[in-house]
């Protein structure tokens, strides 16, 4: 007979994982087992972590193609940095409101942005989208007196460290996570499958994408908070319409509605250009190239990609194992009787 592990003990298995995870690496980052080029990566990993998972919720979970996610992670950025630069507070208090507020402005023009964007479809959808992007940058750069213009903003006061980007990546994940295990995340999937059944089980259609959009756009925007503060400079011309295809890439090459793979896909994605110029110092220029050949590599043998739409459970392995290891024993025993 099978040992399932009930919800709380999964719980809890997972939280002190979490907690696990968080203490190591800040132990480890902290004896100087890694260099500052290998810190930077393992901190811009996590950012990009939180931009996949974020922009997966539209993609993979709604089953819709956004090419406006760098405008929204401006939007963010811009936000918490006016209120880090005005000097109203410090300290971690500051770090955790100026979050606050770039999820905040960035889901409210997500939601605003919404609204007309669903009433159109596939290519129609990208292009409203990505047009938003481009206005979102048009405007940071022609109002240089409030954003800086071209040159951006400077001397963003830095908050960022391992434990602080990989609690909200954490926070993140689990909050995305939840929300498609309750009946919301559950309407939202059914919407992606077939919307004609869906409306015809009383699901509001149009209220669960606006409802997608947002949450996808609120989340983007914290990570434009978190960029902003561990670049300390952020600039308009960092968020043009390759910063959308980079995150887009992740979420398809990891796979479509599978969390663990934007997380995976994220983190090789961004780490790979720290492997790649030890090999060639000007990898910068090929960079698109060499994400090209690894997505037409991905989409040839593995159309639905690396994950498909398989979520990784640590609980669940965990239990996997204990059923191994003690079930067979019984068995054996019984056996023997």
């Amino acid at each position: 007979m099978k040992n399932n592990l009930s919800m709380p003990v999964r719980y809890v298995i997972n939280i002190l994982s979490i907690i696990f995870f968080l203490v190591l690496g800040n132990f480890l980052l902290k004896i100087g087992l890694f260099g500052r080029a290998q810190v930077s990566t393992i901190i811009q990993s996590g950012i990009y972590i939180i931009l996949a998972v974020s922009l997966n919720i539209v993609v993979g979970y709604l089953g819709h193609i956004p090419l406006g996610q760098a405008g929204f992670m401006a939007i963010g950025g811009y936000a918490a940095a006016f209120f880090w630069k005005s000097g109203i507070l410090g300290g971690e208090l500051a770090f955790i409101i100026g979050i606050i507020i770039a999820g905040i402005s960035s889901g409210l023009f997500g939601f605003l942005i919404s609204m007309p964007a669903f009433r159109l479809n596939g290519d129609y959808f990208a292009i409203i989208t990505l047009a938003f992007s481009e206005i979102i940058r048009s405007v940071l750069i022609n109002f240089p007196k409030v954003t800086g213009g071209a040159q951006g903003l400077k001397r963003i006061p830095k908050y960022s460290n391992f434990f602080c980007v990989y609690s909200i990546v954490i926070i993140v994940c689990t909050l995305i996570h939840l929300i498609m295990k309750s009946k919301h995340g559950r309407a939202i999937l059914s919407t992606r499958e077939d919307e004609i059944a869906s409306k015809s089980c009383g699901v509001n259609i149009r209220r669960y994408k606006i409802f997608a959009f947002t949450i996808s756009a609120f989340f983007t925007g914290i990570a434009g908070a978190v960029y902003a503060t561990n670049q300390g400079i952020i600039a308009p011309s960092e968020y043009g319409f390759m910063k959308s295809v980079d995150v887009l890439v992740m979420v398809v090459l990891g796979g479509m509605g599978s969390m663990i793979g934007s997380i995976t896909a994220a983190a090789f994605l961004a780490s790979l250009p720290l492997f790649l110029q030890s090999v060639m110092k000007s990898f910068n220029n090929y960079r698109m190239i060499v994400y090209s050949f690894i997505l037409i590599i991905i989409m040839v043998f593995k159309p639905s990609g690396l994950f498909g739409n398989y979520d990784f459970s640590f609980s669940a392995i965990l239990e996997r194992i204990i059923n191994r290891l003690f079930v067979s024993k019984n068995e054996k025993v019984h056996e023997n009787l």
